[in-house]
């Protein structure tokens, strides 16, 4: 089966949404993980007057996460999945979010606009059609020093990791997704991360699309080798305008 992309990706997840929290829930650290990545921001705590972009928000977890790490922000979370964002608008926020139904691709036309502190992306560049254009439109978006975290399934490179991730999705999360119906989605899943970049291209491909005291962090766990953040920030306008 080949990857699944644009509407046929939006249309698995928005068929997966009423049991993705059910299936996340069965992943220990996964939540724990996203607010380790939202505190590699780097941010100040709390977050009164920063406003930050969740891309990729799914069903609100990474929201959840940045609420709590940057309690105050204003947050704008984005998906392209109508039945993901249904669910995370139904959960209780400590203060209002704005959820808003666009692909990355189309966040202008979609009203959302810069400048950001921080953009947070979880799960999201490997989703995408062009993760260069998405990150180049992520740049525009954030405020001189603005600060970029992608929190990815992203390999080391290294075999042991990689049959460490293919045994995870072979033995668990493959037979319980087919039984709940949504086999597709979560094979996509597992294809997708082998298909993507390894942690250290991440890296690379942040640092061309113009950030600059990029890093490469790994995450504890079963997922030490599997899952990274890597943080970046924009550099001042006036390096940021150099040379274009």
């Amino acid at each position: 089966m080949p990857l699944l992309h644009d509407t046929a990706l939006a249309a698995a997840f928005d068929r997966a949404a009423r049991r993705y929290d059910l299936l996340t829930a069965a992943d220990p650290g996964h939540h724990a993980h996203l607010r380790r990545s939202a505190r590699r921001l780097g941010l100040r705590s709390p977050g009164d007057g920063l406003r930050v972009l969740d891309l990729g928000c799914g069903t609100g977890g990474s929201t959840a996460a940045l609420a709590a790490v940057l309690p105050g922000a204003d947050i704008t979370a984005v998906d392209a999945s109508a039945g993901m964002l249904r669910r995370a608008a139904r959960r209780s926020w400590p203060r209002p979010v704005r959820f808003v139904h666009a692909p990355v691709e189309r966040l202008t036309e979609a009203g959302v606009r810069g400048p950001f502190d921080a953009v947070f992306a979880a799960y999201l560049l490997r989703n995408t059609t062009d993760p260069d254009a998405v990150l180049a439109h992520v740049h525009r978006l954030l405020a001189p020093h603005g600060r970029l975290a992608v929190h990815e399934y992203a390999l080391s490179g290294r075999a042991a990791h990689r049959a460490v991730w293919s045994a995870v999705c072979g033995g668990l999360v493959l037979p319980v997704a087919t039984l709940l119906g949504d086999g597709p989605l979560y094979r996509h899943l597992w294809r997708s991360v082998g298909a993507f970049d390894t942690a250290g291209q991440l890296g690379r491909r942040v640092r061309r699309a113009g950030f600059e005291r990029v890093r490469v962090l790994p995450l504890p766990g079963w997922q030490t080798g599997i899952t990274h953040t890597v943080v970046g920030r924009r550099p001042s306008a006036a390096v940021a305008g150099a040379g274009r």
